[in-house]
């Protein structure tokens, strides 16, 4: 059990995901939202995106928190063939992102900050997901009934469509839904009180 002392943690998200993870660790927190641009340099390589963005969340919060108070951010890529799949903005891009997947393996990387005024810890965590060949039919349900214009890929491996589709995984299923909660666990059981 993490014991925080007078220490108050700030999940800086408006995912509900990401809220009942967090929960799930039986925590006390507060949600504090910021919308902060999720824009990165150009070259920078997939695999540090996450990270850079969690790191870039937790940052926009340097004058607003107060010396007791703890923010964690996140941010998931979901990466194929070494691009990154955001989030769709309409029913075609979300399409398109789905047959991408299809039939292929793919990584998802999600990454975490910790943040207060006197420590900051950026992690990341690694899983592979492997979807099996999905039909026409597959996708055209999934996005009319589940709506994944907010989820990094155009899915939600909680969902109907990782039900069906997801035939191998490697690594952890919470960092996949956007928050790897045995990392936050482990970064907070070690945090100075």
């Amino acid at each position: 059990m993490i014991q925080l002392g007078e220490k108050k943690l700030i999940l800086a998200s408006k995912s509900p995901r990401r809220y009942e993870l967090l929960k799930g660790l039986v925590l006390d927190f507060e949600v504090r939202a910021k919308d902060t641009p999720e824009d990165f340099p150009e070259d920078m390589p997939v695999e540090q995106v996450a990270s850079f963005l969690s790191g870039k969340k937790a940052k926009a919060f340097a004058r607003e928190i107060s010396d007791n108070e703890i923010v964690l951010t996140s941010d998931t890529v979901v990466i194929l063939d070494g691009q990154i799949l955001g989030k769709p903005s309409n029913k075609e891009e979300a399409e398109g992102m789905l047959r991408g997947l299809s039939g292929k393996e793919h990584q998802v990387i999600t990454g975490i900050t910790l943040y207060s005024k006197s420590k900051t810890v950026t992690r990341q965590d690694l899983a592979k997901v492997t979807f099996k060949v999905l039909s026409e039919q597959e996708i055209d349900y999934y996005i009319d009934n589940f709506l994944p214009f907010d989820k990094a890929g155009a899915y939600g491996i909680q969902e109907w469509i990782g039900y069906i589709g997801v035939q191998k995984m490697e690594g952890s299923f919470y960092s996949v839904m956007g928050l790897p909660v045995h990392l936050v666990y482990e970064e907070l059981s070690l945090w100075d009180v």
